[in-house]
């Protein structure tokens, strides 16, 4: 039997398909390259954005055509964030979908492999919520960088947000149960491995009360045992980011040297209509004992402009706070009201024409940020990992500081998930190039 997923949204979606997969090879299934040749095509979907479910739809349209008209065996499951949403409405609207199978309903998916397996139908018990669980695994055959659920779920209620209720309330995985999971990826060759969670940083182990900075402790020896040689993290909320976390950090040097810190405004009026909890005042002084800790850090973030009510006054605070932080790049969107969150029935919305200008604005300051720091870092010499070939020049490699820039460089395929070394000569675009890639030795 075949299967064929398509994955869209966070990295949890990506790490939750390749632990989906997992089952599938378990039972001795074979992934092909595309949807041909499947015999289950599962579309693991994202609700954050409205782009994203649109595009999550148009899949979905796409593989109910190919069922009614050519394929009538195939079976189609739609999966994660808008399955958990929307439920039995996507049946209602697309009557070839087989099952629709939320984000707590994971546990319902080797039913669904042995009813293809025996041409049947799986049942399951509509009286019993399904509850969520992580799995053993998430790790991809062959990767290099692996993906390891720690938290899920979110209990912020920031008032833009749909997570909360998609994703539910926080639970945090047992630690000992990360462990072994890094120790598995380490002997399987992983050097990087991200972290990931909702709300990551308000990781909490009630058992014997691990918090998040203790459970960085625990994993960065894992790492170091194992090989694990960079670890980082996604997605941090800077009001749960502690002083013992940064203290934790600074103290291991398998934390990459990057943060990704979403601030989403600079106005705390704004910042409180999101309910996003801190002030620009404290993401400030959190970003300068940051920087204290750890000379040399790069920052990312997201900043989302247009909120109901905001005022050119509110934009220009945001603009200010990126001036003083200079982040190296930003996930820069407008505000789209989604159904079901606090937000949405807020008024003073902002008109489409005003939201796209003052995103423009956004975009034209962090993009003089993104040349001017990296152009400061010509000349450096950095250890980076090798990730691919580049799309562009097939004699080049693609490869990945540890403050998370990208480099281009002569060198051979067998370089591909080693470490090197080289030194930042040039910047093309966002891109650096390198003249030669030596291989690091262990």
């Amino acid at each position: 039997m075949n299967y064929f997923f398509e994955t869209y949204g966070c990295q949890m979606n990506s790490a939750e398909s390749a632990a989906l997969a997992l089952v599938c090879k378990e039972r001795g299934w074979k992934e092909v390259p595309d949807s041909e040749k499947a015999d289950i095509v599962l579309i693991n979907t994202c609700s954050v954005r409205l782009t994203a479910e649109r595009r999550a739809f148009g899949r979905i349209a796409h593989y109910a055509g190919i069922k009614k008209k050519h394929k009538p065996d195939l079976t189609l499951v739609v999966a994660g964030c808008m399955a958990q949403r929307l439920g039995s409405k996507l049946i209602e609207k697309y009557p070839q979908i087989d099952y629709v199978m939320g984000t707590s309903a994971r546990s319902n998916f080797p039913l669904i492999l042995e009813a293809v397996e025996n041409s049947a139908r799986a049942v399951f018990d509509l009286n019993e919520k399904p509850v969520f669980s992580f799995s053993q695994s998430h790790f991809k055959e062959g990767q290099f960088r692996s993906f390891v659920p720690i938290m899920h779920g979110c209990n912020n209620f920031c008032s833009y947000c749909i997570v909360p209720y998609v994703r539910g309330r926080e639970v945090s995985r047992d630690p000992e149960n990360i462990a072994q999971e890094i120790r598995l990826a380490g002997g399987m060759g992983v050097k990087e491995i991200t972290l990931l969670g909702q709300n990551v940083n308000s990781y909490y182990w009630p058992v014997d009360k691990t918090d998040f900075p203790g459970l960085l402790k625990i994993i960065a020896a894992e790492a170091d045992k194992s090989g694990v040689k960079w670890l980082r993290f996604l997605s941090a909320n800077p009001g749960n980011f502690s002083s013992d976390t940064i203290e934790v950090m600074a103290a291991n040097k398998s934390f990459c040297r990057h943060i990704h810190l979403p601030v989403q405004h600079g106005s705390n009026s704004v910042l409180k209509a999101m309910n996003r909890g801190y002030t620009s005042e404290n993401f400030l002084e959190l970003v300068r004992e940051i920087r204290t800790a750890m000379p040399g850090v790069t920052l990312s973030t997201d900043i989302l402009v247009g909120f109901p009510g905001e005022t050119e006054d509110d934009v220009k605070q945001t603009l200010r706070l990126m001036e003083e932080v200079k982040f190296l790049y930003s996930y820069m969107y407008h505000y789209n009201p989604r159904e079901g969150t606090a937000a949405f029935n807020l008024p003073d919305r902002i008109s489409e024409e005003v939201k796209r200008e003052r995103l423009s604005q956004i975009i034209t300051l962090q993009k003089k940020h993104t040349s001017e720091l990296l152009r400061k870092r010509i000349g450096s010499s950095e250890i980076v990992l090798v990730e691919g070939i580049s799309r562009k020049n097939a004699d080049e490699l693609i490869t990945r500081t540890e403050k998370d820039e990208m480099v281009a460089v002569p060198g051979p395929k067998s370089l591909i998930g080693a470490f090197g070394k080289l030194t930042l000569c040039a910047l093309k675009g966002n891109t650096f190039r390198a003249a030669t890639l030596e291989k690091e030795r262990s």
